[in-house]
């Protein structure tokens, strides 16, 4: 080996800059960051070459004078630290190597002027060689450009992905930190096209922040979002949770944000899923944008130069202010479910009714004037005489009166295939699956009566034996007092079988026997260490299951509005135990486009 000796200057900050500047988007982060802590109102990015060959970002801002220019480009050179006092950062950024690390490794050219100031300021960093600061032409506020990104470490340019690639993460980027900052406009273009547009939202910070995120995640995200807002101990979770039936197979659609920071932390992300455990699949995720505000000295954003990654004073106590928090949410949405359930139906449904693609062109016959005239005719809406009135006819036999609709669900009209309620509503008609409608509301029983009590139990007049290998015996046997806790007594009864002498008294008729075997197959995936009280969503999932009104069982008028007004007392009943909406409501306006009426 040869002797150790002192690198130089350039080769130091090219290597500290590969930890801060990744990829374009990174770029694109730091520059939008710093324009932001200046105090920005409107923020303009520009993106040509996949970010390879230009970069843009204008502000304005408060802008820099002559003696701030020449020292911001030096590493370890800030303005947002105060006292150097690490505990204590309440701006985006504080180290002070963004725009050495990009001079280091790329073409840079600041532009900038100061509030107050008579003339604007310029200076150039190429590859670490700086020039200036001379006398520039700018109104107020900054604009950095970066050219020729990597040029100064080639190998870097090797592991950039495609142009599509990268813009996607600068857009990524851009959107981020558009969600967390609604009072500043955004402006992001690729190549000369303009990709996304942001204008500043004002007043009410959760009304201002909604319009943001709609723009942003969608307008479903928008019209299907629940406010949350607690307080524990001076951490302010505020933000908004999608309805459990607004879900998307990957956590792509999970933001969250940490005093204005966006971050990525496995603390967080568990605990929405921990959150939403008992209302959604487990191979689903559902929409959040989660802002924590919280003393800075409680929380450590020194972890990583790209600042992305945080660490938590007392990460317990914000797991739990996010789970009781979203789990109220929620719990205040009641029966509601998305409205993209009805959307989804719809397609569904003409998707199914969708022609087969023919090889040749279909033939079609010619129609006179006259009979498309008539078509058209009939197609037509109804006149205002025949227009529904908004109320519904009354479901028991024998009364032809009227009665005003009240109800969110509305009033049963009829059982479809002994498995499915139809109901009719002032403005349209709900569909319920009544087996999975009766699933939530008896586990939300459950819960609730845990959380006062032991489940009510109910004797069996005869004991129910169920067979089982000798391991699910010997399972069920080991926790036999903790399943009595939750209602359902059992016990030995010889080496492959155990005797059911009592069930949890919500349950009424259900299917016992399927009911052990599974939860003795439950317990085998359990972790030993974690009692069934741990796993009480798991446990009275499966009872309700098995408790609920079973498909194919015909019920009266009396008991489907019975279960429609329940449903519409209850929480998460939208959704069932599996995450599957209880109900789909169409409006007529949704049925008219079904009959090409629309």
């Amino acid at each position: 080996m040869s002797a150790v000796r002192r690198l130089d200057e350039t080769t130091v900050n090219r290597i500290a800059a590969g930890e801060v500047i990744e990829r374009p988007a990174s770029v694109v982060k730091e520059l939008v960051e710093n324009a932001i802590d200046a105090g920005a109102h409107r923020v303009e990015i520009v993106v040509n070459g996949g970010g390879r060959g230009f970069i843009a970002v204008s502000d304005d801002g408060a802008g820099m004078s002559r003696d701030d220019l020449a020292l911001a480009i030096e590493r370890h050179a800030t303005s947002k630290l105060n006292d150097d006092d690490l505990t204590d950062i309440a701006t985006l950024g504080f180290r002070g190597e963004a725009l050495p690390s990009i001079g280091a490794v790329a073409r840079l050219r600041i532009v900038t002027r100061q509030a107050g100031a008579d003339s604007a300021w310029e200076i150039r960093v190429e590859g670490g060689r700086v020039a200036g600061p001379e006398p520039a032409a700018r109104g107020q506020g900054t604009t950095v450009e970066v050219a020729d990104l990597f040029f100064a470490t080639p190998a870097r340019l090797k592991f950039l992905k495609s142009e599509r690639s990268e813009n996607g993460a600068v857009s990524e980027m851009v959107k981020r930190l558009a969600m967390a900052h609604p009072e500043v406009a955004f402006a992001l273009s690729f190549d000369g096209r303009a990709s996304l547009s942001y204008e500043a939202q004002s007043g009410d910070l959760f009304d201002a922040r909604l319009r943001r995120l709609g723009a942003v995640m969608g307008r479903a995200f928008q019209d299907n979002a629940v406010p949350v807002d607690a307080l524990r101990e001076e951490h302010h979770l505020t933000g908004h949770t999608g309805l459990p039936t607004l879900n998307r197979p990957t956590n792509q659609g999970q933001y969250l944000f940490v005093n204005g920071r966006p971050v990525k932390d496995r603390l967080l992300l568990g605990a929405i899923r921990g959150a939403y455990q008992d209302v959604l699949a487990g191979n689903r995720h559902p929409m959040v944008a989660l802002f924590l505000e919280l003393p800075p000295r409680q929380v450590d954003v020194n972890v990583h130069p790209a600042k992305a990654e945080v660490r938590f004073r007392d990460s317990q106590l914000v797991r739990g202010l996010i789970v009781s928090a979203l789990r109220h949410a929620l719990g205040e949405a009641g029966h509601r479910a998305s409205s993209t359930v009805a959307q989804d139906t719809l397609s569904k449904i003409r998707l199914m009714e969708a022609p087969a693609p023919h090889l040749f062109a279909e033939r079609r016959p010619h129609v006179s004037r006259g009979m498309a005239e008539a078509a058209a005719a009939y197609h037509a809406p109804l006149q205002a005489d025949y227009a529904p009135s908004g109320r519904v006819e009354s479901a028991e036999a024998g009364q032809g009166g009227t009665e005003p609709q009240s109800f969110p669900l509305g009033a049963a009209r009829g059982q479809v295939h002994e498995t499915y309620i139809v109901a009719q509503t002032g403005d349209g008609i709900v569909i319920v699956d009544q087996h999975a409608a009766h699933e939530r509301l008896v586990y939300e029983r459950m819960k609730a009566q845990l959380s006062d009590r032991a489940v009510g139990r109910q004797l069996l007049l005869l004991p129910e034996v169920v067979e089982l290998s000798e391991d699910a015996v010997d399972r069920l046997a080991d926790r036999a007092h903790e399943l009595a806790e939750l209602g359902l007594a059992l016990e030995r009864f010889g080496p492959g079988a155990v005797v059911v002498r009592e069930v949890p008294a919500l349950l009424g008729e259900s299917d016992i026997r399927g009911l052990v075997a599974d939860l003795a197959d439950e317990l085998a995936e359990f972790d030993e260490a974690l009692s069934l009280k741990d796993r009480l969503a798991d446990v009275c999932g499966t009872m309700a299951c098995h408790g609920s009104v079973r498909a194919g069982r015909r019920l009266n008028t009396a008991e489907m509005n019975a279960l429609l007004r329940e449903m519409e007392a209850t929480p998460n009943s939208g959704q069932c135990n599996h995450g599957r909406p209880t109900y789909v409501e169409l409006k007529l306006a949704d049925i008219e486009r079904l009959f090409g009426r629309r």
